[in-house]
């Protein structure tokens, strides 16, 4: 999957799409077009107000703002989907998610769902769906 695929697919096939499951290369290509926009915004912030002054707010914050609150819901259904390609449920997202609200407990769950993201994902169908890069194997049940 390339990178205007993945962002097409996270944006409008599956905006909010808790099941099913999400390769590497449509997370990690996403997560690289959000933090693009970001920091061209932030470019553009510091072009505009011609430096760091706190004082002036300009329309690129509030744009970065209302991008985040857009993004947020993309962004939690494509975590629980790379999760599902690793064959953990979602609920375990939401669980490191509440852990991090806890002082030193929170680098813990931050490491864990990096590196279940950087991890390849279950080889072949598991039980949220078929294998996204191979979707034509079939799982032998009685073999």
């Amino acid at each position: 999957m390339g990178f205007t695929e993945a962002v097409r697919t996270v944006l409008t096939q599956k905006y909010a799409t808790f099941s099913g499951r999400a390769p590497r290369s449509e997370y990690w290509w996403f997560q690289l077009f959000y933090w693009l926009v970001g920091m061209a915004l932030l470019t553009a912030n510091f072009l505009v107000t011609g430096g760091l002054r706190p004082q002036e707010v300009g329309i690129f914050p509030i744009i970065g703002g209302l991008l985040s609150i857009a993004v947020i819901v993309p962004q939690i259904s494509l975590q629980v989907r790379r999760f599902h390609d690793r064959n953990i449920s979602g609920w375990w997202y939401l669980g490191l998610l509440v852990s991090c609200l806890i002082p030193f407990v929170a680098i813990l769950s931050i490491i864990a769902i990096f590196v279940i993201n950087v991890l390849r994902g279950t080889e072949g169908p598991n039980k949220f769906g078929p294998d996204p890069l191979r979707p034509e194997a079939r799982a032998e049940v009685f073999a």
